[in-house]
Formats: structure tokens, C-alpha cells, sequence
């Protein structure tokens, strides 16, 4: 089979290698698509996330889906859930698995990804999808488990005033749960002209750039920011009201994250931080398939296994909203 493999920062090579063999508990999955996340960028551009530094070739991609090969979901089309926690430590006994520090996760450290023509993985977090999915939206399914848990964590009160600071895939995701969850309105604050365009053309009231939050000071009770620099939190504080939540999922660069103590100490601001999701994937595919949420204009190039290394740069330049690589057909 053809297998992705990130070898150094900037460094991905298209490698034949055998067929993974699922071992008992596990399926087949012939891969179809991968989105690329913002975590796979800090992989391909830096060589490592955060505190996590690559030591051997890896397979890359966490935003995935494919049709299963054999066994109990023979020929289903899948969206594959890329976290496997322990099931036994503290934090997964409570329900946070998420949380789970001994979790293997698609893509990450010495587990492989989706960026493969196969892979085995444990049955139990394989979920079928309706038949009118198509390839990129089953990928996407993933990130939109992430801005579902980031809306968990907002607390959004139903008629309350909701802001967005980064306008990427998750961000448009969460402009559209904010007004399916009962925001009155949405502001987002994003650097992009083109991804300004996409929030308002999803329902956002208002979109502006960062120089001009200060027009949208306080105004909003809840923020969510997916932008993963200091300037995107700053905005963030700025616009939330004193008493507001902010709800930062974004990933920085240097692992810092940094703003004014006391813009966020006199606001008495609640801080919550997101940590990937907690067994969203029912939950997203319901809202798809009930067209709560579109995430078929989100998937703005897609390009083929062969030309990876391109659809990397193409994302790293922030080109569209989401790159998805088609791995099979």
C-alpha cells in the first residue's frame, strides 16, 4: 500500500509499504479521505506539537474515514474516531477519556494516521455513516467533534451574544453550533478576507478584522478562539463582557500561550482550555444529517495522496478553508 510518512520537518515522502493486519478487535479500513488540521501543519512545519517532538517517520492525519474491509461492518463507510484511550485510568472511569495520559491517537507520536491507503483499527470506534455523506464530509466529521466539545465548554446561555475569534474550518464550524445552540448573534474576528466572507456566508452577523475589535468591545458573553496566537486571545478578551467566558482551542506555535493579567483579572473572566473531544461522533453526524450544519462548502481543495507535499504548503498558506487529501477512491 502507499503510506505518507513525515521524516523531518518539511520532509513527507510517499512510501510503499504492506498492508497493516488487524489484530482481534480491529477492522480494516480502506482509507478515503483526510482532512488536514492545524496539528498536522505544526508536524509538517516544525517537526513537532507542543512537547511532543518527532523521533521516527510518521504517518500523519487524524480527520478520517474510509470503507471497512471484512468483519462485522464489511463495506460500511466509516468515520474513524483517531483517539484510543486506556479505558481503566481515572480520568476515563469519570468520562473524560479525552484526558486520558496514556491515550494513542491517529497521527501523533508513535502512532500512525489516516495518510495511508489502510489501516487497522479497534472496531468499537468506528462509526457508520449515512449513505449521502460524501468523502470529505465523513473527514470532517472530526474537527466538528472538536468544535462540538469547545461549545460544551462555552456554556452558551439560548439568546446569548457569541464571538469567534479564527474563521478555520472549527471556526466556521462554531459559528453555525452557535446559532443552532441558541446564540442571538455571532461576532468573528478573523485576519482573512475570504474567510470573513465564509462566516457571514454561514450566518455570521458581523466579521471583522483585528484591528477593529475595539468596535466590539464587551459585547459578547461567550468567545470562542481558534486561532492559536496571543493577538487571537487578546482579541477575544477584548470583545467578551466583564463576567464573560472565553474558551481557547486554538494550538500556538512556541507551546505559550500569553495575554494582559489584568484585561482578563478585571473582566473576571472564566478560561476554559480544549483538550481534542469527548465521544462527539453520534452527535456530529446527527447534526450533518439533519442539515443543522453544512460542511460540504468547508472542503475547499482536495487533492490526491500523490501531491500531499503540495496540499501541506497549500494549507500552511491558509489557501481556502480545508485541505483534504483524497487517499483511495
Amino acid at each position: 500500500m502507499k503510506a505518507l510518512r513525515l521524516r523531518s520537518a518539511g520532509n513527507i515522502e510517499l512510501v510503499d509499504e504492506p498492508s497493516p493486519q488487524p489484530e482481534t478487535g480491529e477492522a480494516l479500513v480502506r482509507v478515503l479521505s483526510v482532512g488536514i488540521c492545524g496539528s498536522d501543519l505544526h508536524w509538517f512545519m516544525q517537526g513537532n506539537i507542543g512537547d511532543a517532538v518527532l523521533h521516527q517517520p510518521l504517518v500523519l492525519g487524524h480527520e478520517f474515514g474510509g470503507v471497512v474491509e471484512g468483519g462485522p461492518l464489511d463495506g460500511r463507510r466509516v468515520a474513524v474516531d483517531p483517539a484510543v484511550p486506556c479505558g481503566a485510568c481515572a480520568r476515563c472511569r469519570e468520562g473524560n477519556e479525552n484526558l486520558c495520559p496514556t491515550v494513542r491517537f491517529a497521527g501523533h507520536s508513535g502512532t500512525d494516521g489516516g495518510l495511508r491507503e489502510y489501516i487497522a483499527w479497534p472496531t468499537k470506534l468506528l462509526h457508520p455513516v449515512p449513505d449521502g455523506f460524501d468523502d470529505s464530509t465523513i473527514a470532517l466529521l472530526e474537527p466538528l467533534g472538536v468544535a462540538l466539545h469547545a461549545l460544551d465548554l462555552g456554556h452558551v446561555r439560548f439568546g446569548a451574544p457569541v464571538g469567534v475569534v479564527g474563521c478555520g474550518p472549527i471556526g466556521l464550524m462554531l459559528v453555525q453550533l452557535a446559532h443552532a445552540g441558541g446564540g442571538s448573534s455571532v461576532i468573528a474576528v478573523e485576519r482573512l478576507v475570504h474567510r470573513r466572507h465564509a462566516a457571514t456566508a454561514l450566518g455570521c452577523e458581523v466579521a471583522v478584522g483585528p484591528g477593529d475589535v475595539g468596535s466590539c468591545e464587551n459585547t459578547v458573553d461567550v468567545v470562542f478562539e481558534v486561532a492559536g496566537n496571543d493577538e487571537a486571545i487578546v482579541a477575544a478578551m477584548t470583545i467578551v463582557r466583564p463576567g464573560g467566558r472565553v474558551v481557547l482551542a486554538g494550538i500556538p506555535d512556541d507551546d505559550m500561550t500569553r495575554f494582559p493579567a489584568s484585561l482578563a483579572r478585571r473582566k473576571g473572566l472564566t478560561i476554559a482550555i480544549v483538550r481534542r473531544m469527548k465521544d462527539a461522533y453520534p452527535r456530529a453526524i446527527r447534526l450533518v444529517e439533519r442539515k443543522v450544519v453544512d460542511l460540504e462548502p468547508l472542503a475547499s481543495h482536495t487533492w490526491p495522496l500523490e501531491d500531499a507535499a503540495e496540499a501541506f504548503t497549500s494549507a500552511a498558506r491558509r489557501e481556502g478553508i480545508k485541505t483534504v487529501i483524497a487517499v483511495s477512491a
